[in-house]
């Protein structure tokens, strides 16, 4: 850091006093269209008998003057047709700007892109992203109108991260058509009064036409890519819908029910159970066991709110009976009824995308204007050796438990695995949670898995983190799973196994094949930023594209697909992951948005941290539910709110405070000022930001503050 900091001192030095030679020597009157007129046969004359030396200091003179952006290009490319002719000038001219263009590029990168990446780095995530995706073609655009300031688009440049390649040879391209005006206005010098007669009206409109070109050709692109795409399939020449949805989850239905909305017509299809997993294996089903076992567990600690004691009796099937309830319950909301009442025609059957416009259901083919694949996932399973031989569960099926299980084992440490250890734990079985990774709920903060992992021990769940499950055997009528730990073989007896490790996308069967659709590394759907897929009619949402596999953000990702699909000749829209929270329901729940500390460290994002003890929170007292805390990350020395995490009952409702704030674009300070009901657990936040505020005063305010109480006293 110091070699480099001497370095910049050193250049900064020379360029500040090169600058501070042109203004105190005048240099700029050289660079004048007066000048260059009145000498005009005085340089013709010097490049007659000095050809090389005369390419060399103009060369030198015109890369210097660009990279340092000072005033006089337009007269040096003026110049360079005066003295060398049409093709001499323009190639000169052409890379000694280009040199001159990439050199101040290069100056602005290395002074200031650190700088102003650190500082507004979070602000500056679209254009980075932009950048790397289109910004060559972008620089091109701008490049080709000569009116533009570029010596101010090099600084900017600069500051991206274009690469240095790209910037100079688009840079190169892309000024030659201005390049050449100029330096074949300077061949004509002679009958030019004025560097404004260089550019008539009709110049400048083919300048901005041009300018447009680029804009014109992009689309034209994506038109010759469609039809590249689509050629071996015949384009149907009228539809029997606007929008097919395949996957009746959380994305299927809103896309569906969006389209409705706005009066378009939709068909809806579901081979399985509307609702999807969410409410048929997911969500719903484990809040609903999770309630039941908080239930169990408050009343055997009944003496922690005053109370002797309370016998608890159940049967383990008429709580996974309970569940199914819940499930009927709720089944109404994502009903084929409801749906249909909106306007949605729901059709019970396999999909099988058989053309970018055609959907086969049965015997039945749906011709449709665009397509939206919301197929979900399922629980991944790892063909692990002795697998087969033994009758283990997943998310799909754990419900169909008719007996409580005494032996236990979870296999994986994320939410799901979580949240189901601790439920079949406190409902009586002996649970052991396997992870390969150093500890459970690796993707949060390590104050967060330390806190969870403790819980859990202390409700009895053994946690074995850093354990690899190698295979599964069976001894007589006893099952085990060995895993690895610490280079040695570890035997872990169950009744019964959950494998919670994951979910893939569900991309095979319905027609992906057939049409290549393009999927990531990962397995997932490529989409573009308006969840195109490689066909830009058929779009995509929710887990069977990610990035986030939540049911509220396959909701989000829905509505974008619906008015991309419907109205994207006309306007479109770029899919929105700025603030995406979550929540792992364990007791007490995990809650998160935006950057944690794990995550910002990860990133090399500078953050403040503050904290807040829910152990101190009066409301949490009275409810015997003081444990957890709040986490949140700001902005170095302001008051945004880069993320926050909660730990504690309710965080999944307290979150939602700093989710808005976050999507407002409001910080600690509006939350600090805002009137809190007490007692409530929503007031944890307005003392976090308290605890903020504290740490904004220095202690020579605090010193000057109580010398001048002291003074008022006297």
């Amino acid at each position: 850091m110091k070699k480099n900091l001497g370095l910049k001192i050193l250049l900064l030095t020379l360029i500040i006093a090169a600058i501070f030679a042109f203004r105190h020597f005048n240099l700029g009157q050289y660079l004048t269209f007066d000048y260059l007129k009145a000498n005009k046969s005085a340089f013709e004359q010097y490049y007659t008998s000095n050809k090389v030396l005369t390419l060399t200091i103009y060369f030198f003179i015109y890369v210097v003057s660009t990279a340092l952006s000072l005033p006089g290009a337009t007269i040096l490319t003026l110049a360079g047709g005066l003295l060398f002719g049409l093709t001499t000038g323009a190639i000169i001219v052409s890379f000694a700007s280009t040199i001159g263009a990439t050199l101040a590029f290069l100056i602005s990168r290395f002074f200031l892109k650190d700088w102003v990446q650190e500082k507004f780095g979070s602000n500056l995530e679209a254009i980075n992203e932009g950048v790397k995706k289109d910004g060559a073609f972008y620089l091109f655009t701008l490049r080709l109108i000569p009116l533009f300031p570029f010596f101010l688009l090099n600084l900017a440049m600069g500051l991206t991260p274009i690469k240095t390649i790209t910037y100079f040879l688009v840079s190169q391209i892309g000024m030659l058509g201005g390049t050449i005006v100029y330096v074949n206005a300077g061949t004509q010098l002679g009958q030019i009064s004025s560097p404004s007669e260089i550019l008539s009206f009709k110049i400048i409109i083919s300048f901005a036409l041009l300018g447009i070109f680029p804009l014109i050709a992009k689309k034209l692109v994506e038109t010759i890519k469609a039809k590249r795409v689509y050629k071996k399939f015949k384009k149907p020449k009228k539809f029997d819908y606007n929008m097919v949805a395949i996957g009746a989850g959380s994305a299927g239905l809103v896309t569906s029910y969006i389209s409705a909305a706005v009066k378009a017509k939709v068909a809806l299809i579901e081979k399985n159970a509307m609702g999807g997993d969410c409410l048929n294996t997911g969500c719903v089903p484990s809040k609903a066991i999770l309630r039941t076992a908080k239930m169990v567990h408050q009343a055997n600690e009944a003496q922690k709110y005053g109370l002797d004691s309370m016998e608890v009796k159940f049967d383990f099937s008429k709580v996974m009976e309970r569940v199914k309830n819940v499930i009927k319950k709720i089944e109404p909301h994502d009903s084929v009824e409801r749906y249909t009442s909106l306007g949605v025609e729901c059709i019970q059957g396999a999909a099988e995308i058989i053309s970018p416009w055609e959907v086969k259901v049965g015997e039945r083919i749906l011709t449709t204007k665009n397509i939206t694949i919301a197929t979900g996932a399922s629980p991944l399973v790892v063909p692990f050796p002795g697998l087969d031989k033994i009758d283990y569960l997943t998310s799909n099926n754990l419900w169909e438990l008719k007996e409580l299980p005494e032996k236990f084992v979870v296999l994986g440490g994320g939410p799901i695995g979580c949240e189901m250890a601790q439920a079949f734990a406190r409902l009586g079985s002996k649970v052991s949670i396997v992870e390969m990774l150093p500890r459970i709920m690796a993707v949060e903060d390590q104050a967060v898995s330390d806190f969870v992992t403790s819980k859990f021990k202390k409700e009895g769940i053994d946690v074995l983190a850093d354990h690899k499950a190698k295979e599964f055997v069976i001894e007589g009528d006893r099952k085990f799973l060995i895993t690895e730990h610490d280079g040695k073989e570890v035997k872990i007896e169950f009744d019964k196994v959950l494998l919670a490790m994951g979910r893939r996308p569900n991309v095979k069967g319905f027609g992906l094949e057939n049409l290549d659709i393009t999927l990531r590394g990962n397995g997932t759907i490529e989409a573009d930023q308006y969840l195109r897929t490689n066909y830009p009619n058929i779009f995509v949402c929710g887990d069977v594209t990610g990035p986030f596999q939540f049911t509220h953000t396959a909701s989000h990702q829905a509505w974008f697909c619906a008015v991309n699909g419907l109205f994207g000749k006309f306007k479109k829209f770029k899919v929105d992951y700025s603030v995406v929270p979550w929540c792992t329901f364990t007791d007490p729940e995990v809650a998160s948005v935006g950057l944690s500390e794990f995550r910002a460290k990860a990133g090399n994002v500078p953050y403040e941290l503050i904290t807040y003890g829910i152990d101190d929170l009066d409301r949490a007292i009275a409810d015997s539910e003081d444990q957890g805390f709040v986490r949140v990350l700001v902005k170095p020395g302001t008051d945004k709110i880069l993320g926050a995490t909660i730990l504690g009952n309710h965080a999944s409702d307290l979150l939602l405070e700093f989710v808005s704030a976050m999507k407002n674009k409001v910080g600690l300070n509006s939350i600090l000022g805002t009137i809190h009901i007490y007692p409530t657990m929503g007031e944890a936040n307005k003392y976090l930001a308290g605890n903020w505020k504290r740490t904004q005063g220095s202690e020579k305010m605090f010193n000057f503050l109580s010398k001048f109480h002291r003074w008022m006293r006297n």
